[in-house]
C-alpha cells in the first residue's frame, strides 16, 4: 500500500481527482484515502489540519473546516467516515478509534435565539457560495489517547472525552466522559469504569 501524498498534493490511487489542500500536513507514514475528505474545507491557518505518525482516515471522513479551525490527529489514529465540523479546535489522541458516521462538531452554527437564527437563513440565497455561516461562537472538542468512539454517535461542542474512554454507538454526548469509563446514550452517561485489569492493559 503507498502511503503519503504525491508532490503534486494528489493521493495515491483516489479516484476523486482533487488535491491536498496547502495548510493540510499529513505525516508520509498516514494513509488518507481520498482528497473529497477536504471538499468542505476553508481553513486558513497555516496548521489548519495535522494527521500524524500512522494514522488512517477513512472514505466518508469529512473535514468541514472554517477558517480558524484546527484540526489535529494523533500518532495511530484510526478515524473511519466522521464528520468533523470544527470552527476552533478538534484534537482526536494517539491510537484513538472514530467509527463511522460520527460526528463532532465544536460549534452549531446557527444560533440558539429563534428570530436570530431567520435572520440568519434569511440571508443564504444572497451568498456565494451558497452556504451557511453563522456567527456562533465554538468550543474545542478533545478525544483522549486510546480512546474509542462508537458509530453514529455525535460529539457536541466543549467536550472532552479522556484517554481510554469508550463511547457506546448511537451516544450523543453533550459533556465530559471521564478517563477509562464507559458512557451510553442520549444524553450520554457513565455506564462504569474501567477496572484496574482493564486499565492496565489499555495504558
Amino acid at each position: 500500500m503507498t502511503l503519503g501524498m504525491n508532490a503534486d498534493r494528489t493521493l495515491p490511487g483516489d479516484w476523486y481527482p482533487g488535491t491536498v489542500p496547502a495548510n493540510v500536513a499529513i505525516d508520509d507514514s498516514a494513509y488518507v484515502e481520498t482528497a473529497f475528505s477536504f471538499l468542505l474545507f476553508r481553513g486558513e491557518r497555516a496548521d489548519a489540519v495535522t494527521i500524524g505518525h500512522g494514522a488512517s482516515i477513512y472514505l466518508g471522513n469529512m473535514f468541514d473546516v472554517g477558517p480558524q479551525g484546527r484540526v489535529v490527529i494523533g500518532e495511530y489514529a484510526l478515524v473511519n467516515g466522521a464528520r468533523i465540523v470544527c470552527d476552533a479546535s478538534v484534537t482526536i489522541g494517539d491510537y484513538a478509534l472514530v467509527s463511522w458516521n460520527v460526528v463532532l462538531m465544536d460549534t452549531y452554527r446557527v444560533p440558539v435565539d429563534v428570530e436570530a437564527r431567520r435572520a440568519a437563513v434569511v440571508r443564504v440565497p444572497a451568498m456565494e457560495p451558497r452556504r451557511f455561516a453563522g456567527d456562533v461562537p465554538a468550543r474545542p472538542i478533545t478525544i483522549g489517547r486510546g480512546a474509542w468512539i462508537g458509530f453514529d454517535c455525535c460529539v457536541l461542542p466543549g467536550v472532552t472525552i479522556g484517554d481510554g474512554a469508550v463511547v457506546g454507538a448511537r451516544s450523543v454526548v453533550t459533556s465530559d466522559v471521564a478517563p477509562f469509563t464507559i458512557a451510553a446514550g442520549n444524553p450520554a452517561r457513565t455506564i462504569r469504569r474501567f477496572t484496574d485489569e482493564e486499565m492496565a492493559h489499555g495504558r
